[in-house]
């Protein structure tokens, strides 16, 4: 029984044993098989990285070549640099010296704009005053045209009345030698034109009042006594003025008799030296123009002058 269990121990080393060398054999051959596979594997990666080595050797090569042309650019780029740096500080200066004058004429400039806004609001003003002077001295010429016009007529209208006047002073001068006697003939003969409150006026719009004065004197005996004064009124064309009561009268002058239309008739006592007056209030406006005043009496003439209104 021992020796059986010993036999069996023993087979069982010896199947131990032998499956143990089968293993390594076993793993013997996969080593082998595992080596041989990574043998040519190492052979395989070692001719790629020999190719790769080619390759990279060829690029340091190239990459050499390249290096060496960049260091010669990098020089040539170096010297042309300091070139450039030596033109772009002489250049600086230059546009230094260029925005100097630049800033030197731009204030000239502004202060010769400032002088010309400064002229050119004057001459713009001067202007103005000038275009108003014109203006002002068109509007008095044609002040002094239309004046210039209206003297013209006025002074062509004062001639012709002037003339009328000559005329009417010549009638007045022609009647009175004609008509009135060499001792009862009125002298200082006056006529006023008033308007109210007995103020003297010239025109017409304002004429109210007629006040005629006179002297006598050295009157002969038969010409004093009550006696009637006639004031008449006439225009230059010898048309009596118009009376609301017109006084008809006949005066005998140097024997011949004469119809006269009086405005007023007055009983007055004439003596041998007197100042006589006669007013009349005048009825109606009259017109611009020249008119006439006399004074008669009964036996003739007294006296006449004219008077204008305007």
């Amino acid at each position: 029984m021992p020796y059986k269990n010993k036999d069996k121990r023993t087979q069982q080393i010896m199947l131990v044993v032998i499956t143990l060398l089968l293993l390594a054999l076993l793993g013997t051959g996969f080593l082998a098989y595992k080596y041989g596979s990574e043998k040519d594997a190492i052979s395989i990666e070692r001719e790629s990285l020999a190719h790769q080595l080619g390759e990279m050797e060829a690029l340091k090569i190239k990459l050499q070549h390249d290096v060496d042309s960049l260091q010669e650019s990098f020089a040539i780029v170096v010297q042309e640099n300091q070139s450039l740096q030596g033109s772009v500080a002489v250049a600086q200066s230059t546009i230094d010296e260029k925005q100097a004058a630049i800033k030197k004429l731009t204030r000239q400039k502004d202060s010769q704009i400032k002088s010309l806004k400064a002229q050119l609001e004057s001459l713009l003003a001067a202007k103005a005053d000038l275009e108003s002077t014109i203006r002002n001295l068109q509007e008095e010429n044609d002040s002094l045209r239309q004046l210039t016009g209206k003297l013209t007529e006025d002074l062509a209208l004062e001639r012709s009345e002037n003339a009328t006047l000559l005329a009417l002073n010549a009638t007045i001068q022609e009647e009175l030698k004609r008509l009135t006697l060499a001792n009862f003939k009125a002298t200082a003969f006056r006529v006023e034109v008033e308007k109210r409150k007995s103020v003297a006026t010239a025109k017409s719009r304002q004429a109210k009042r007629l006040v005629v004065s006179f002297d006598l004197a050295g009157v002969k005996v038969q010409y004093q006594g009550v006696r009637s004064l006639y004031l008449v009124v006439t225009d230059d064309k010898g048309t009596p003025i118009r009376a609301n009561n017109p006084v008809q009268a006949k005066v005998n002058v140097n024997g011949q008799e004469m119809d006269i239309q009086a405005v007023k008739k007055q009983q007055t006592s004439i003596m041998e030296n007197q100042r006589l007056t006669l007013t009349h209030e005048l009825e109606d406006r009259l017109k611009r123009g020249f008119y006439r005043v006399a004074i008669y009496t009964d036996i003739g003439l007294l006296g006449a002058a004219s008077f204008r209104l305007q």
